[in-house]
């Protein structure tokens, strides 16, 4: 039986960087009432389109893993921000990066988005369907957010990140895994505006409105991703002790300090960069999982696991044993164009529409 190695990763994040303090122009806040509440300083805000944050990142996992556009089979891309529904995001990457053998699919579970397509990504190597992927996590979040609603606008981010994955004979890659979703409380995190239901006379299309229950998020968050994290335990037979380190999905830094009492982690083993992209949705743990291998917490043969919950409410946890290489193969001279205008003047741009 074949294993999905993940043999090839990458990132991109839009240089405009929106601090606390400039949240603080325009909204009534501060930078130690967002601090103390979420553990979010600053985060990124998008100058290209969310297919383009996407092709940057394939582009350097492809490099990393030494492979060519050519020897991709699938691309799976994980998001809910896509530009457009049909035809789907997946393509354009797969035009953007010229990966013409490429099948090409699009999956939203909203924050779980590229953690769900890497589950998927796999089943599909190991079953032999494919032989090859590219699984994708990206978000640009910032056009569609509600700027005036400070309990939303301070959260959230733009950015990137892709996997490259190839059969291996070894044990590697996705070990165990568990997903999840409790439906009945789908309406706790929800955009109002979004999709073809608010096609009404007396609603425009994406007159967006968040209704988000924070306290009630929270709860569900840490449940799931506890749920999540303890399902795959046991599968794997293994216990938290075994695991050298736990990469969460970075929503709020509460809910990941409570999830790491829960379920009783060394906080060293806690990998945690909210403080710099606050919440991304789907490119989050992705962007999370790159960073720690980039700053060598991920080392040859590491148990990492990987929890992460999202809207629906949608929830995951993924066993990762990671194969016998941390650096990449080569690089590539590719980064996400630079920007003409500070975060700021990004969002003050959207504030007059």
């Amino acid at each position: 039986m074949n294993y999905a190695n993940i043999t090839g990763w990458g990132k991109a994040l839009p240089p405009a960087v929106l601090t606390n303090d400039d949240l603080a122009t325009f909204l009534d806040t501060d930078d130690q009432w967002i601090t103390s509440r979420t553990g979010m300083k600053e985060r990124r805000i998008s100058n290209v389109s969310v297919s383009e944050l996407a092709y940057v990142a394939c582009a350097k996992a492809l490099a990393c893993a030494g492979k060519t556009a050519d020897d991709v089979d699938l691309i799976v891309f994980g998001s809910c921000t896509f530009d457009e529904l049909c035809p789907n995001a997946a393509s354009n990457v797969q035009r953007l990066l010229g990966a013409t053998n490429a099948a090409c699919m699009d999956l939203n579970t909203a924050c779980t988005s590229g953690m769900y397509s890497l589950t998927a990504a796999t089943a599909m190597i190991r079953s032999g369907v494919v032989n090859s992927a590219l699984i994708i996590g990206a978000e640009v979040i910032s056009p569609l957010m509600d700027w005036t609603n400070r309990d939303v606008a301070v959260l959230f981010g733009d950015g990137a990140a892709a996997l490259y994955l190839e059969p291996d004979e070894n044990e590697t890659g996705v070990i165990t895994e568990s997903l999840g979703c409790f439906g009945e409380s789908r309406e706790i995190l929800s955009i109002e505006g979004w999709g073809a239901k608010y096609r009404d006379p007396k609603r425009t299309l994406c007159d967006i409105n968040w209704d988000f229950h924070g306290q009630d998020i929270f709860k569900r968050a840490v449940e799931g991703m506890t749920k999540g994290c303890l399902s795959t335990l046991e599968k794997s037979g293994l216990t938290n002790e075994d695991i050298d380190l736990v990469v969460p999905h970075q929503a709020n830094l509460r809910i990941i300090k409570t999830l790491g009492k829960r379920l009783n982690l060394d906080s060293d083993k806690v990998f945690i960069n909210i403080h710099k992209y606050g919440n991304m949705s789907a490119a989050t743990a992705l962007v999370a999982l790159v960073e720690a291998i980039e700053e060598g917490r991920v080392k040859p043969g590491s148990k990492v696991l990987i929890p992460a919950f999202g809207g629906g409410l949608t929830w995951s946890s993924h066993l990762i044993l990671w194969g016998d290489r941390c650096t990449g193969l080569s690089e590539i001279d590719i980064e996400v164009p630079a920007s003409d205008k500070t975060g700021l003047e990004i969002i003050q741009q959207l504030l007059k529409h």
